[in-house]
């Protein structure tokens, strides 16, 4: 227990919530969910059976999230943003079987109304800003914007733009926390962190 539940939310019996978590209006949670501590799930948002949601994650409302979906810590989905989880649906087809998974990393921001294509792997604190369509793979700390989404940037946890080029390497101070952040091969990371080039 612990946590706090509006009366016209539908929590199915199995799920998992987690300690300081508030669940709005109408929210509907399935019976497999697993959702950490302190988290935050807006109006009319769905949570499926096979979704891993982790501590102090803000869903903002109007958010579906589908099965084969996980979000790490401190991820902040932005209003209607959008999961799928078939890449090529059609309704009179069964595609269950093929879901793809998605996972997003600590920190990032999915933008309000942007799409997030089944299969792929959303960064560490990467800023997905609004309306982008992301399709593929997004490195740690990038900024991304259109569509298909394109990075035209990097971003710091504060959530401050980093004067840093895209690719090579390079330093910066984020000015708001004073945290040195390192270019190195075209990866991002912050000073506490070791130089390992990323998968992504």
């Amino acid at each position: 227990m612990g946590h706090t539940i509006h009366h016209t939310a539908i929590v199915d019996d199995g799920a998992s919530i987690g300690k300081n978590t508030t669940v709005w209006h109408w929210v509907h949670i399935s019976a497999g969910a697993k959702i950490g501590d302190g988290c935050s799930l807006g109006q009319n948002v769905f949570v499926g059976n096979k979704v891993v949601v982790g501590n102090h994650v803000k869903v903002q409302n109007n958010v579906s999230i589908y099965d084969q979906v996980i979000l790490e810590d401190d991820v902040f989905c932005g209003p209607s943003m959008v999961f799928t989880n078939v890449y090529n649906p059609r309704a009179a087809i069964n595609r269950k079987s093929e879901y793809r998974e998605t996972l997003v990393k600590k920190g990032a921001t999915l933008g309000a109304n942007c799409t997030i294509v089944c299969g792929v792997t959303i960064g560490r604190y990467a800023f997905i800003g609004a309306g982008c369509v992301v399709n593929r793979d997004v490195k740690d700390y990038a900024l991304m914007v259109g569509v298909p989404a394109r990075q035209i940037g990097w971003m710091g946890q504060f959530g401050e733009q980093l004067d840093l080029p895209l690719t090579g390497d390079g330093e910066t101070i984020c000015q708001k926390t004073k945290t040195k952040y390192i270019l190195k091969n075209g990866h991002c990371f912050d000073e506490t962190e070791l130089p390992v080039a990323s998968h992504i």
